[in-house]
């Protein structure tokens, strides 16, 4: 397995493969890998040839306040479990290397990024746009793969691939959970014993409102504020907690019957963030 944090050997390398007419998937990470990556990689792996995990905690996506000093880094642990997978390439690039001292230029999103985690963390999907966009262009992987746990991100970096011209195909992995339904997170790591208890209670809230709305259910909202009030007296507060056009990412107030919606949360237990969602169906 190569690892290096050099661009020019990480794109060498992988121009040599595709030379050799060798398929190169991406899956990126900033590291702390859990099973939700791993089951990535594996998936990944069934497509491609190569793949390629790269491992950058990226400080772009981090507001003021944020967690970006105190983001877990385990990166020898994270080369075993890659090794383990077979794993072709991990790129672990510098800050310094990945953005100049005195950058001039940024990208701007419009629409997709005023609800759901966009809506409370100013500047995070940019910043996210703009590492993702950096490594498709060092990387140019055929295949790049992302979490659903992050939908919103998912539907933004495919927006981003079609009016950039990016000439990768995308694929939205399944959410991996904990026997207890919570949604694994390298996050996870931050939440105390007692806390650990109490977070599979926000993907119960979600499974709930899954199952009503399965049965008939077109107009949740009073559904979306029982949750809510359970969750706030389990000690969580609410960021989000709602349903969402899976395109726009716009809130939406009652459902058509037959069309996807987002069911999508995001709050805190203590200190700890946590986001999760399902993809619903709305009963015909």
């Amino acid at each position: 397995m190569l690892v290096t944090g050099s661009i020019d050997e990480i794109r060498s390398t992988v121009r040599l493969w595709k030379r050799e007419r060798l398929t190169v998937g991406l899956v990126p990470t900033m590291g702390a890998l859990h099973e939700g990556h791993l089951h990535l990689i594996r998936q990944l792996r069934e497509e491609v040839d190569r793949v390629v995990v790269s491992i950058f905690v990226n400080p772009t996506q981090f507001g003021p306040g944020e967690d970006y000093t105190s983001y877990p880094r385990t990166l020898d642990d994270d080369l075993k479990k890659c090794r383990k997978l077979r794993t072709a390439a991990v790129f672990h690039p510098d800050s310094s290397d990945m953005y100049p001292a005195d950058p001039r230029l940024s990208i701007d999103i419009r629409d997709l990024n005023e609800h759901l985690c966009g809506a409370s963390r100013p500047g995070f999907f940019e910043g996210v746009v703009l590492i993702v966009n950096k490594l498709f262009n060092i990387v140019e992987p055929d295949l790049a793969i992302f979490g659903q746990k992050d939908f919103q991100q998912y539907q933004i970096i495919s927006r981003m691939v079609r009016e950039f011209n990016h000439p990768v195909r995308l694929r939205m992995g399944e959410i991996v959970r904990a026997n207890d339904g919570l949604a694994l997170s390298s996050r996870n790591s931050y939440l105390s014993n007692q806390e650990r208890l109490v977070a599979p209670s926000l993907y119960r809230s979600l499974r709930y409102i899954s199952l009503q709305i399965e049965q008939g259910v077109s107009d949740p909202a009073l559904l979306l504020e029982h949750q809510k009030r359970e969750l706030e007296g389990k000690g969580f507060k609410i960021d989000y907690f709602g349903i969402y056009s899976v395109d726009e990412l716009h809130p939406v107030d009652t459902m058509e019957p037959g069309r996807n919606y987002l069911l999508a949360a995001a709050v805190y237990l203590g200190k700890t963030r946590l986001i999760d969602n399902m993809i619903l169906s709305s009963k015909s």
